[in-house]
């Protein structure tokens, strides 16, 4: 049991609107210790909530009691049977990893949310989750065999169909014959009727199915132990139909006809929503979609191509669609799949780049009437002033919107209230549900007289009071519901935090803006960082909470409402923030544009500025300031770095983990090789190559392989006289005003170069990363010289692409490991270099995740377990699982140092694979020359 103040910050909400700090987190590790905790609840009267990975939007896993936390040590996948077609689970099993063990015999979990990567299992019960494929596969109620559960009368039962062996059980037998008329036509009347209890199941003529009247009941009947499950044949081949549409409204008028088609799944897109996928992710995100202001995504599956095309060219021709697309390759209907995927976080944001909030995402009306109800809810919305995304499962009638409710204006909860009971009698008016999966939680529960009858509502409470007689727990859930605009998370408005050192201008300058960011969507805490993502690795590697972009951007939260004591400077910040690695992946990953390294940097700067600082900032934070001044004898300085005994003195009073190998000084630092008049020898237009400190100091052999690689692309190549440092060490330790003092020279410098029309090739993707991002932050977007260099400067890669008559040197059979550095993949984008590689006729593969080591991160004391942990993630395991001969690239400095540290292997950069296939190229030539 935790109950520090930090802890419960983390847990004072999920991924709704709602606040509600938790008296205690508890992380069973089994079913007795459950026991345990309900058992103390009961005692003491205090409310117990359970809690997955805290994806809920309705407000449904948060609680003023006791919070288990299942995710943490409760989430295993028993068994997988291939001939019965099921599988046991525990509660806090993620989904994708049932998933994965049951790809191995071509089966599947039919529900699937969005937040798949995450989700866990349990928490899918709790909220009879959907999700896009429920169409064809059922909802999780249809796909629930059995249940182990302990009530809240401390009960343990069997929940299955038909069994009533229990006190309980009987009891709620009960409950239903007295219930049969009301239950028989208010309940049940299309899929999506997830509001209430899904009381229907446990009528004599559906089997009194208890495990499936469990699903949706948000964990107020009972806490879950174990699951039984049943899981379906995945099809061998799916086809994807685009079909396009002048708006979402027309596009859900054609839904009825399409239903007969049988497809797997029926997404509804809106262009709004492509068009933040566009900004945010860049054009090479969005694939090309058919013309049109709305998109229908039907997924169709069989055993094989030749099946599936007359079926998809049949379903295009009923659809009445503008103009439609057939995909049939497995990477492009991924791609346009992820941006639905991404569509709950995307949302989160409205075009102009103002917060949206859950509150009504989840609607749902039979499909029939979804059309007419999309128009009516759009003029709602106008009524009130508010927009929103809409998109969803339009197969079923469901509908997922984040609406910009105005909580940061006088009266903005009001707003809120007002807008939901009217969103509320329109959607009853049109035979829905108010929630089609998520639940009601503390945002419907209030609601539900406007759907249901006294009488439905009297069942309801009275199936409450069989399970859990004494209301502990999830109290204020469903029976007995909190008002909807209680303990809303942003009311009253956090005092803004202004006078900061970076500028938050997407945040309106406001550092309370930029932390309530994370809506606690919870992408951060995806069981497996995917190719190409790199957020959260701390997390990846310790899975708590506590080292979550999210549970950090809570504790923040607290923080800048004066929750904490202390403020930005509270122990439980500093705590929260020990593992950041600052690898900026949150900054691109998180689909509402957490920046948390930004974060860190300024909570180091708040807490520090003009005090004594620890000593690794004085240390590695200056490391490009004891680097210059290794230069003068850099031999001398190894020696006294890598001496038993000296060494080991010097790392014990740097702050420097015992551990870790120090890198040696270069011999000869670049400043030495540096040409004559700061140009190299050629005719062809000028190039300016930015030498960092890490390059110079380090690694110069990458510095000359560039020049080679530039001269033969038919450049000169000028190099700046003066050492210019983008103060990248000074910013992630939060020493940010002389970090800001060092930009202001170098951007300068760099400036009169660039007004020269001269590129600025940088060679260190962290550097390059500050003078396209931080550097506008720290000065200014409008500093004329921060805004004109980040203009300029390019990577390698982006700038031989953009060459017009540049052929890249052949790799063809080079087999090639990438490990893109963190900030290239946040800020810059890794693409670029990949369409390059490929180019060149290599076989690229690359690695998700970070190296670990991320600057200052992995030096520190008592940093390096979870530096390495961290590696093993990804980097290490592929690396050993790499073929022979495969060329390891990375550009990042601390990328290669990783590497050769704990692989013991040389990586290379860009600039030495593409010089060393010159070089080959060349002697080849001159061989044949002879």
């Amino acid at each position: 049991m935790d109950v520090s103040s930090r802890r419960r910050a983390e847990y004072s909400s999920d991924a709704s609107l709602y606040r509600v700090p938790p008296a205690a987190v508890v992380f069973p590790r089994d079913a007795e210790e459950v026991a345990a905790a309900l058992a103390v609840c009961r005692a003491e009267g205090v409310p117990l909530t359970a809690r997955g990975a805290g994806t809920s939007i309705a407000g449904n896993a948060v609680g003023p009691g006791v919070v288990l936390d299942f995710s943490r040590h409760y989430g295993r996948v028993l068994s997988v049977d291939p001939e019965t077609r099921t599988a046991e689970v525990e509660p806090g099993a993620v989904l994708d990893a049932l998933q994965r063990r049951a790809a191995r015999h071509g089966l599947r979990f039919g529900p699937d949310p969005s937040t798949h990567s995450r989700c866990t299992i349990g928490g899918m019960i709790g909220n009879n989750a959907c999700g896009s494929r429920a169409l064809a596969y059922g909802r999780t109620a249809d796909n629930l065999l059995a249940l182990d559960v302990l009530t809240g009368a401390g009960e343990r039962i069997t929940a299955g169909r038909g069994a009533d062996a229990s006190p309980t059980l009987a009891a709620l037998r009960r409950v239903v014959h007295a219930n049969l008329a009301v239950i028989r036509t208010e309940l049940g009347r299309f899929p999506r009727q997830i509001s209430g209890y899904s009381l229907e199941h446990l009528l004599p003529e559906h089997g009194f199915d208890v495990a499936r009247a469990m699903a949706g009941t948000e964990g107020t009947w009972g806490v879950l132990l174990g699951a039984r499950v049943r899981l379906v044949e995945a099809p061998a081949r799916t086809m994807l139909v685009v079909l396009g549409y002048p708006d979402m409204a027309a596009a859900a008028d054609a839904v009825p006809a399409l239903l007969p088609h049988r497809p797997v799944a029926l997404e509804g897109i809106d262009s709004r929503i492509v068009d933040v996928v566009r900004r945010n992710r860049g054009p090479h995100a969005v694939p090309p979609l058919p013309r049109g202001g709305g998109w229908l995504l039907a997924e169709l599956g069989g055993e094989s191509a030749a099946e599936l095309r007359p079926r998809a060219e049949a379903l295009a021709a009923d659809a009445g669609a503008g103009d439609h697309l057939v995909i049939d390759d497995p990477a492009q209907a991924a791609a346009v799949w992820r941006i639905r995927e991404d569509g709950a976080g995307l949302a989160a944001r409205t075009p102009a780049g103002a917060p949206a909030h859950a509150g009504w995402e989840d609607a749902a009306v039979p499909p029939e009437r979804l059309g007419a109800y999309l128009r009516a809810f759009e003029e709602l919305m106008a009524g009130y002033g508010l927009t929103g995304l809409p998109y969803g499962h339009f197969g079923d009638g469901c509908v997922h919107v984040r609406i910009d409710f105005p909580f940061a204006r006088p009266g903005g909860a009001e707003t809120f209230r007002g807008f939901l009971l009217d969103a509320a009698r329109l959607v009853a008016a049109h035979g829905g549900s108010m929630s089609g999966e998520h639940g009601d939680g503390r945002a419907r529960g209030e609601l539900l007289p406007l759907m249901y009858s006294p009488a439905a509502l009297s069942a309801f409470a009275a199936a409450k009071a069989v399970f859990d007689p004494d209301d502990v727990l999830n109290p204020g859930v469903i029976v007995r519901p909190a008002p909807l605009d209680a303990a809303l998370r942003l009311q009253p408005p956090p005092p803004r935090a202004t006078g900061t050192a970076f500028r938050y201008p997407e945040d309106g300058g406001d550092l309370t803006a930029a932390v309530h960011r994370c809506t606690g969507v919870a992408k951060c805490r995806s069981g497996t960082a995917g190719s190409g993502v790199v957020m959260c690795p701390s997390y990846l590697a310790t899975r708590d909470e506590r080292d979550s972009t999210r549970g950090r951007a809570r504790v923040l939260q607290e923080a800048v409402r004066g929750a904490l004591p202390g403020g930005l400077r509270a122990p439980e910040v500093r705590d929260v923030l020990d593992l950041c690695l600052s690898c900026k992946g949150c900054r691109s990953d998180c689909p509402t544009g957490v920046d948390m390294a930004t974060y860190k940097a300024e909570v180091l700067h708040q807490t520090y500025r003009r005090r004594p600082r620890p000593v690794s900032h004085y240390t590695l934070g200056w490391l490009p300031r004891w680097a210059r001044l290794a230069g003068a004898a850099p031999r001398a300085a190894n020696a006294l770095l890598h001496a038993p005994v000296l060494g080991g003195l010097a790392k014990r009073m740097g702050g420097i983990d015992p551990r870790r190998e120090l890198p040696s000084f270069a011999e000869r630092p670049f400043s030495r090789h540096r040409p004559p008049r700061a140009a190299t020898p050629g005719t062809g237009p000028r190039v300016l190559l930015w030498v960092d400190t890490f390059t110079g100091r380090f690694s110069p052999g990458v510095a000359q392989a560039a020049i080679r690689v530039l001269q033969r692309a038919g450049h000169t190549v000028a190099v700046p006289r003066a050492s210019l440092c983008c103060g990248l060490t000074w910013i992630s330790t939060g020493q940010l005003d002389a970090a800001r003092r060092r930009l202001r020279r170098t951007v300068a410098a760099l400036a009169r170069h660039a007004a020269e029309g001269m590129p600025i090739v940088a060679l260190e993707p962290s550097c390059a990363a500050v003078l396209r991002a931080d550097a506008l932050d720290l000065l200014g977007p409008d500093h004329p010289d921060a805004a004109a260099v980040a203009r300029s400067v390019r990577t390698l890669a982006e700038f031989l692409t953009a060459l017009p008559d540049w052929t890249p040197p052949d790799l063809s059979g080079t087999k090639v490991l990438a490990q893109p550095h963190c900030h290239h993949h946040a800020v810059i984008g890794w693409h670029t270099d990949r369409a390059l590689l490929t180019r060149a006729g290599a076989e690229v593969s690359s690695v998700g995740g970070c190296c670990g080591l991320a600057g200052n991160f992995g030096v520190e004391r008592g940093h390096y377990d979870v530096s390495v942990a961290v590696a093993e993630t990804q980097l290490l395991p592929a690396v050993r699982e790499a073929a022979d001969g495969t060329v390891l690239l990375a550009d990042g400095f601390s990328c290669r140092t990783q590497l050769a540290q704990l692989a013991h292997t040389r990586a290379r950069h860009l600039a030495e694979l593409m010089a060393e296939a010159g070089d080959t190229a060349e002697a080849k030539s001159g061989e044949a020359g002879h």
